[in-house]
């Protein structure tokens, strides 16, 4: 069983996001779904709620948009609070380790965006280093990302879609075999 943790600002009018839960909830895996903005829309994590869903789960996703190439302001601030120091980290903090991290997000732009000489200079795997640092910071089995270009004002709604589809086929792949 899986723990997917949903950071979407505005989740309801998400296609590409709310494409990939759905197929994931289509799926016949066992899955927690815990979506960050309607649980905390005023910011006020329940640390000890969290930190329990994390210790219930051998791997957890994060799901979100890219946005400003990084994760959104809510899941930065989960990190924040939910990973403490001696629950994630500390000398007693090792309630994470082994456990399986693996991001999977939209990006708006397409992938010719995402090099040295696009708009955005980098790829992004260069912009997904942070969170790999977290990931390793608290003893977490980084997995690569799983995520789509476009999302955003590039392809028709129906394309998104489709990308979507895809995306969540390779996700459920992913954690089959992460069991």
């Amino acid at each position: 069983m899986a723990l997917i943790i949903i950071a979407h600002p505005n989740f309801s009018n998400s296609v590409g996001n709310k494409t990939i839960i759905d197929e994931l909830q289509k799926s016949d895996l066992e899955l927690e779904f815990r979506n960050l903005h309607d649980l905390y829309s005023d910011f006020k994590i329940d640390i000890d709620a969290e930190q329990e869903a994390l210790l219930r789960h051998q791997t957890i996703v994060f799901q979100f948009p890219f946005f400003w190439c990084n994760v959104p302001a809510m899941l930065k601030h989960w990190f924040d609070t939910v990973l403490a120091y001696q629950f994630a980290y500390g000398s007693e903090g090792d309630k994470l380790k082994g456990k399986n991290f693996l991001p999977s997000f939209t990006a708006g732009s397409l992938e010719d965006a995402y090099k040295p000489l696009g708009t955005h200079h980098y790829r992004i795997s260069e912009y997904c280093k942070s969170i790999e640092h977290i990931a390793y910071f608290v003893q977490m089995n980084y997995i690569e990302p799983i995520y789509f270009h476009g999302s955003v004002h590039h392809y028709t709604e129906q394309t998104v879609k489709e990308l979507a589809k895809n995306h969540s086929e390779r996700l459920i792949k992913k954690l089959q075999e992460l069991g």
